[in-house]
């Protein structure tokens, strides 16, 4: 049981950073494949989300609408780190100053625009679930994204030093 879900973790994480990362850096495939590969890692991932969450009937009906709406929003989220990521890789070769400028306001926002939704998310999962399935989903939530972070920090190179 431990070795399906942390291969299906490792996929869940996989997808994501291909998601965010392939994009990025070319836009060789067409519109409608990506669509489909992001809908299949949104499916993988909330696979691993149920397997995880062991949630009655009566827990799943009321979290689901809630977990949509919070992944729709993340999303977005990610998608403007997709964007900023991008911005990076075609401004790398010949940074600006004003580009760099722009780049890490740019992440500075991002960073801090994640624990609002968080926070603002937080008493909508209260309302559905125990608090003790709350921290569990919260903890999932956490792993994934620390996995994310690292995979996109280990494959994203540091600027080189001005001259």
């Amino acid at each position: 049981m431990k070795v399906k879900r942390s291969l299906t973790m490792f996929l869940v994480i996989l997808g994501i950073v291909m998601a965010m990362v392939v994009p990025a850096i070319s836009q060789e495939k067409p519109a409608d494949n990506m669509q489909i590969v992001l809908e299949k890692i949104r499916a993988d991932k909330k696979l691993l989300v149920a397997e995880s969450m062991q949630l009655t009937e009566a827990e799943a009906k009321a979290f689901w609408p809630v977990y949509d709406q919070y992944q729709d929003e993340l999303f977005l989220l990610r998608a403007r780190t997709a964007k900023l990521i991008k911005d990076y890789a075609d401004a790398s070769e010949k940074m600006s100053n004003d580009t760099a400028r722009k780049l890490l306001d740019e992440l500075m926002i991002i960073e801090a625009l994640g624990p609002k939704l968080r926070q603002t998310y937080l008493p909508k999962f209260r309302k559905v679930l125990p608090e003790t399935k709350v921290v569990r989903y919260y903890q999932i939530e956490n792993k994934i994204n620390a996995a994310l972070m690292y995979e996109l920090a280990a494959n994203i190179p540091l600027l080189k030093a001005a001259k």
